[in-house]
């Protein structure tokens, strides 16, 4: 079977709700990360057989399949470049990754950009949905799901408070892992270590003018004090917003290629795609799911977990990292490095590909060999993606 290369992956800062890249369009936001991704590898627009990208709230200002809006308002690829909208819930874009990876590996196609979206200030998460059932159209849980999980609640807070209560977390120990996301995010910015995959966006300020480039969500004056005061999200509960991922904007991208496109277009590669896993499980406690999707990647790789040098495990609720690192026995100095979507924030769609470009370059900055991404979804599954650096 033929390699897959991650030739370069790239990233907008995060954006707050309402905040700085509020007044961006979604579709010129991953239309700005697809041109900053073909104008850094030099890889010729015309070569690019598909886009996939990850978007979960399909609806508004990114309806319309959204990834093929996005090439035709690039600046740089052309409208003959074909794209694809795909949702895998938070993980729509780090499938789009291991969908780009079989492409290549099948021999079918060589050149494939996956890249993902997510305007949650301008297409609130869950607004679809809440469309459809103030218009009298009902809801996605359908009589047959109901007779086989009759009365069953599909949120993923329920599933992150039941992860909480099942590994027997308290909530000072998950005040705490929030608080080592700010500080690690606030000492990689710091140390400019995001420098590298975070692409500039222009953004009118009322100061006029300005390039977005630092992530806008991250705490830089967090202390465990003040994340201990935020107020329960549920009575009786243990999480808060301060211990749950931020409501982000914004887009990503990674380009994933074949040897033979290496040679042909003088292409040189940051990893090879090493495994590619996705399992699904219980829905009811859905974001469970990467603890045991891991397993079976790992024995799929032939590695342990001391064999993986870094991991990034999406901070969606703190109790599921959390629980990661229970079940795995990894190191949490391993973990999230450089923060994690507490405190960068969590754009849906877009925080597969996000996080490959993180994992990426903090591989390379330690001279890492083994990465391995892992990502919680609605309805009970999980992706694990394992790169080896090159």
């Amino acid at each position: 079977m033929a390699t897959a290369y991650i030739v370069d992956a790239v990233r907008t800062a995060g954006g707050r709700r309402g905040g700085r890249l509020a007044g961006v369009h979604p579709v010129d936001l991953a239309a700005a990360t697809l041109d900053a991704l073909v104008a850094r590898t030099g890889i010729d627009p015309n070569a690019v057989d598909d886009v996939v990208m990850g978007c979960v709230s399909q609806g508004g200002q990114q309806a319309g399949q959204v990834g093929r809006n996005a090439v035709l308002a690039s600046k740089l690829l052309p409208q003959s470049t074909p794209a694809v909208t795909i949702d895998r819930q938070c993980g729509s874009s780090q499938q789009a990754i291991q969908f780009a990876a079989q492409a290549v590996m099948s021999g079918t196609q060589d050149v494939v950009i996956a890249a993902g979206i997510e305007s949650m200030t301008r297409v609130p998460m869950g607004s679809t949905a809440i469309f459809h059932m103030k218009e009298g159209l009902g809801n996605y849980k359908s009589p047959g799901l109901e007779e086989k999980y009759p009365g069953v609640s599909w949120s993923q807070f329920m599933g992150a408070e039941m992860i909480v209560k099942k590994h027997g977390f308290t909530k000072d120990q998950l005040d705490q892992f929030a608080l080592t996301s700010h500080l690690r995010a606030k000492a990689a910015t710091e140390a400019g270590a995001f420098k590298n995959e975070i692409v500039p966006i222009e953004i009118e300020t009322p100061e006029g003018k300005q390039w977005h480039t630092i992530d806008e969500g991250i705490r830089m004056d967090a202390t465990l004090e003040g994340i201990a005061g935020v107020k329960l999200l549920q009575e009786g509960g243990a999480l808060t917003a301060a211990t749950s991922s931020q409501i982000c904007d914004g887009a990503s991208a990674a380009l994933v290629v074949s040897e033979e496109a290496l040679k042909r277009y003088n292409l040189t590669p940051l990893a090879r795609i090493h495994t590619l896993t996705v399992t699904a499980g219980d829905p009811v406690i859905m974001l469970e799911e990467p603890l045991f999707a891991t397993d079976k990647a790992l024995a799929k790789a032939g590695l342990k977990i001391g064999d993986i040098d870094l991991y990034e495990v999406n901070e969606a609720f703190a109790s599921v990292p959390m629980a990661w690192l229970k079940h795995t026995g990894a190191d949490p100095d391993k973990l999230n490095v450089n923060g994690g979507a507490i405190a960068l924030g969590h754009p849906l769609g877009a925080s597969g590909t996000k996080l490959m470009s993180t994992l990426l370059n903090a591989l390379k900055a330690r001279g890492g060999k083994y990465g391995l991404q892992t990502m919680c979804e609605g309805g009970g599954v999980a992706n694990v993606t394992i790169v080896e650096m090159v």
